[in-house]
């Protein structure tokens, strides 16, 4: 019986209410981002020559429908918006499709119409920009719902998968961040003053959420920080120390983040904005946080970005180029073909931008990790190893200095050409062979002739093997016979 009262008073009440007891969560959240956005010294005293900012009405605790603001006189147009902005502030369940569904859609068409009013320059939005970011914060700053391997209980998350997590309250976020994006770019948002409200605190809240399993609200950050790293000069240098930090704990601690693909597009186009001669701070970041990105194992989720920012940084500076060559051979797998084909195409984009010099002082490791992996039994790995002669830079900076890498790679040529499996490694492998027999007949047969030896010691030596072990059986046998004599006597 009573369960059904309770249902009949549920039916009756068609409004999504909040009680009025000053102690609401919802209610305190909003308080608590006010005046988190107020607590710089600069919030205490109005900014000059500022239109005065009509006093808020009491909070909003239910979610009705509001006329459109454009439908009310002028003189009641900011309460209206102030109005609104409460109203989008109430956040709604979405853990029942079915629950609420009306407030849902009137806190969807008030979101909408902000959208609107702040992307048309319709309204003196800007006179309430700290109720603004403050609804924008409630709304988006959340505890995320647990990672996909947490519910599974692996170990490991693999980042190279479908991302297939769709956030249900979407439909009300998606506009949420249309209207921060709005803000930020709009003309009307004045830098000084926003600057308030999108702090460094605000900054590094976006930059956790990029950790979202759910691309959607990436895609959205990824554009909104780099928007706000364009017009936000004051924040540039702490938006890069607050993403090398992000990278330092994937690479040294967790190994788990969704968002690396999206901030390496970022820090692309932050590379490509750098002025020449390279602050040390950004090699440093070159070094310290973008080579040891390669060392992950998720590395091919990301790895066609961090590619990009790599080789951008050598060609602004060619003198980079060895350091890089010697970080990649530093965290060359061992045992992942993928990663290795990978790394092996990164390779050809830097040695396309590297310059004799650099070249000369990372040949050799250099070319004795490109001749093991000439002779992988993986087919893919010897086939684009191979194609680096297909490189017309690459072939030039190897006939300066032929004298020095064709010795370290010759014995693996020859042992393809004896030995390999794969037909097309076979093939490619006489391409290469032919074309250092081209490029210097002598050296090439000098090559030959101490390969030749080589294999003739190592003949030399594997007979005298088979001859030592056999001796050994012998004696072996001969102690068995005397052993078992004894025994009979």
């Amino acid at each position: 019986m009573f369960n059904k009262i309770i249902k009949r008073a549920n039916k009756k009440s068609g409004k999504l209410i909040l009680p009025e007891d000053p102690t609401n969560n919802a209610q305190q959240f909003y308080e608590v981002v006010v005046k988190h956005a107020s607590r710089s010294s600069t919030f205490n005293s109005e900014p000059p020559n500022l239109p005065p900012i009509a006093p808020s009405p009491p909070h909003q605790t239910v979610i009705e429908s509001l006329p459109p603001l454009k439908e009310v006189p002028v003189s009641e147009r900011s309460s209206l918006f102030i109005r609104k902005i409460q109203l989008c502030c109430l956040i709604c369940d979405f853990s029942d499709t079915l629950k609420f569904i009306v407030e849902k859609e009137i806190k969807r068409q008030t979101l909408y119409e902000l959208v609107d009013i702040i992307q048309n320059s319709s309204f003196q939005f800007t006179d309430f920009q700290e109720d603004l970011i403050a609804m924008v914060s409630i709304n988006i700053f959340r505890c995320l719902p647990p990672a996909s391997h947490e519910n599974s209980g692996s170990e490991t998350v693999d980042l190279e998968e479908d991302d297939t997590y769709m956030d249900p309250s979407w439909s009300h976020l998606q506009l949420v961040y249309e209207i921060l994006l709005r803000y930020i770019i709009s003309p009307e948002t004045d830098i000084k003053i926003s600057k308030r409200y999108v702090d460094h605190v605000f900054v590094l809240k976006l930059l956790d959420l990029f950790d979202s399993e759910d691309q959607r609200e990436r895609e959205y950050l990824k554009t909104i920080l780099h928007r706000i790293y364009g017009k936000f000069m004051v924040h540039r240098p702490f938006i890069r120390k607050a993403i090398n930090n992000i990278f330092y704990r994937f690479i040294f601690e967790t190994q788990r983040h969704n968002g690396i693909c999206e901030l390496l597009e970022i820090m692309a186009s932050i590379i490509n904005g750098f002025a020449l001669p390279m602050k040390e701070e950004h090699k440093l970041f070159l070094i310290r946080a973008l080579i040891p990105l390669h060392k992950p194992k998720c590395v091919s989720a990301y790895h066609q970005n961090l590619s990009y920012c790599v080789v951008q940084f050598v060609e602004k500076d060619g003198r980079l180029a060895d350091p890089v060559i010697k970080g990649l051979l530093k965290y060359w797998p061992v045992t992942n073909c993928q990663k290795e084909v990978l790394f092996l195409g990164e390779l050809e984009e830097v040695l396309e931008s590297t310059q004799p010099p650099e070249f000369v002082r990372c040949m050799v490791s250099l070319f004795r990790q490109i001749g093991r992996c000439l002779n992988s039994p993986h087919f893919q790995v010897a086939e684009r190893a191979l194609y680096l002669w297909n490189n017309e830079h690459i072939i030039s900076l190897v006939a300066q200095n032929r004298n020095v890498i064709l010795p370290i790679v010759f014995d693996a040529l020859e042992n393809n050409m004896k030995s390999h499996w794969n037909r097309a490694v076979h093939g490619l492998t006489a391409n290469v062979r032919k074309m250092f027999l081209e490029m210097d007949p002598e050296l090439f047969e000098e090559c030959q002739q101490k390969y030749l030896e080589k294999e003739a010691r190592a003949a030399e030596l594997e007979e005298k093997r088979e001859l030592t072990w056999k001796q050994l059986e012998a004696v072996a046998a001969q102690a068995v016979v005397t052993d078992e004599m004894v025994l009979v006597n």
